[in-house]
């Protein structure tokens, strides 16, 4: 047995029943990645499109593939080509966009809204005092469903410290799932990597995306 597939089956044995493992694979190889699949690993998230699509032409749909990296308008054609889920809904024009090719598509499309916890004004995702009003919005799209949260925090060092963001996030989940939106179905909370994950669900999360514990560290 590889070190990946080691890695792999130490993470599936302490991950609680209920939490969804997302191997983020930016940047590892079709090799490593297969060796990661083949020790259990069931979805696969990815960063970049380009990227994406040669690695989705030599493995498949033998794993769900999630969409973890920044929407661009343009690519979401692409996206909804090749993504089961994606992960990071942000604005409303891209909504929009990803409704209409979806109704283009005659298919429905499980997006989660990706929450700046962290406030930064350099990073993606909706501001917390805004979420709310966001999803109340984007519920009126027929052809996208919205099925939970996501968030990345701010970068940091002590994995406590993702604890308030973490927190924040979980609160903006149970407010939006008491408030019964149509067309919105809040089953995923998506928090934590590598050096989090354990904080993250702690928290709630049911989603974790790890890359560096399957992997290693990239060179």
């Amino acid at each position: 047995m590889g070190q990946i597939s080691e890695n792999v089956k130490a993470l599936l044995s302490c991950i609680p029943e209920g939490v969804l493992l997302v191997a983020a694979t930016k940047g590892r190889t079709t090799e490593e990645i297969r060796e990661a699949i083949s020790a259990g690993i069931k979805i696969i998230g990815e960063n970049y499109l380009q990227e994406t699509e040669r690695k989705f032409r030599e493995i498949g749909r033998v794993v769900q593939w999630h969409y973890i990296g920044s929407v661009q308008r343009r690519k979401i054609k692409k996206l909804v080509d090749i993504f089961d889920m994606i992960e990071t809904i942000d604005s409303f024009s891209n909504a929009e966009e990803l409704d209409k090719i979806c109704n283009l598509l005659n298919i429905k499309k499980p997006v989660l809204v990706e929450v700046n916890s962290g406030r930064e004004p350099n990073k993606s995702g909706v501001m917390p005092e805004d979420v709310v009003s966001f999803i109340r919005v984007i519920s009126g799209f027929e052809h996208i469903s919205v099925q939970g949260l996501m968030t990345m925090g701010p970068l940091l060092y002590d994995p406590e410290k993702y604890r308030p963001y973490f927190s924040l996030t979980r609160e903006l989940f149970e407010e939006i799932n008491e408030r019964n939106f149509q067309n919105v179905e809040m089953k995923y909370l998506s928090m934590g990597m590598s050096a989090s994950f354990k904080v993250a669900i702690d928290e709630g999360a049911n989603i974790v995306r790890i890359g560096t514990l399957i992997f290693g560290p990239r060179e």
